[in-house]
């Protein structure tokens, strides 16, 4: 069996009176993709956020349950939820860049998170992470000018050395393509294909392709009829779900019968 770096269990999330997600209980594997599918309102962003208790900035919001981080639950009181997301990453839909050069981008978030080398030792992380993040060839030669100056795809991109570069173990990423041109979102599949031999990726996507392509675990969410509350339904290798999946719900909606 493949080693668990996340486990999350019983995990339910309330945004006031409404309950979002119930009952969640799902491994992450270490060095591998999971995407995280289901209809739009089922709690998949929902399920994402609760793991670097992203959520927390949500005024009402309250969750229940345990994310085990390392055999840690990330929400035990006096747990910090700045630690929590230092090794625990996240990239957003939709590529935000700081208002800064793109050396800036990277070395900004490495100074405030406690960097204290020389000069040359940033300049060295900075190109490392534009490296991992395939960036560095395209910006290697204009490291001064603006971020938003970049591409769509290649902001993305940017963000996502932003992210690598604090070393994170866990990045997660919400549709981190579905602003993208088909080209930029090849780029950034292969990207995640080469992160995961370094990091454990979660992805959220509506694209059922992309998910078969990438990942290689899969959890299928749902809305409950009755409650009208998001769970996961099914969980195994992605290519089980997308071929032999146990659920009715989850075959029919992999083929495109609903969703």
């Amino acid at each position: 069996m493949p080693e668990t770096i996340i486990e999350i269990r019983n995990l339910s999330v309330w945004y006031g009176n409404f309950h979002a997600i119930r009952d969640v209980t799902l491994p992450i594997y270490r060095n591998a993709i999971t995407a995280i599918i289901g209809p739009s309102g089922c709690g998949k962003s929902t399920l994402l956020r609760s793991l670097n208790r992203m959520n927390e900035l949500i005024p009402g919001v309250q969750t229940t349950g345990e994310v085990l981080y390392q055999g840690q639950n990330i929400y035990a009181p006096g747990v910090d939820p700045v630690s929590v997301r230092r090794r625990i990453g996240m990239v957003f839909q939709k590529p935000n860049p700081f208002p800064k050069s793109i050396y800036e981008n990277i070395a900004w978030g490495v100074r405030i998170n406690g960097f204290r080398g020389s000069k040359a030792e940033l300049d060295a992380v900075v190109e490392n992470a534009l490296r991992q993040a395939a960036l560095w060839d395209e910006v290697k030669h204009k490291l001064h000018e603006s971020g938003f100056s970049l591409s769509g795809g290649q902001q993305q991109r940017l963000c996502i050395a932003r992210t690598i570069a604090l070393r994170p173990e866990v990045i997660l990423m919400d549709e981190p393509a579905s602003a993208l041109d088909p080209i930029a979102t090849l780029r950034i599949e292969e990207l995640m294909q080469a992160l995961k031999k370094d990091f454990t990726i979660v992805v959220v996507t509506h694209n059922m392709q992309q998910a078969a392509r990438v990942s290689d675990y899969t959890a299928m969410m749902m809305l409950v009829e009755e409650t009208r509350t998001g769970t996961v339904i099914e969980f195994g290798e992605t290519q089980k779900i997308f071929t032999h999946p146990s659920d009715k719900r989850t075959e029919d909606y992999v083929t495109g019968r609903f969703g």
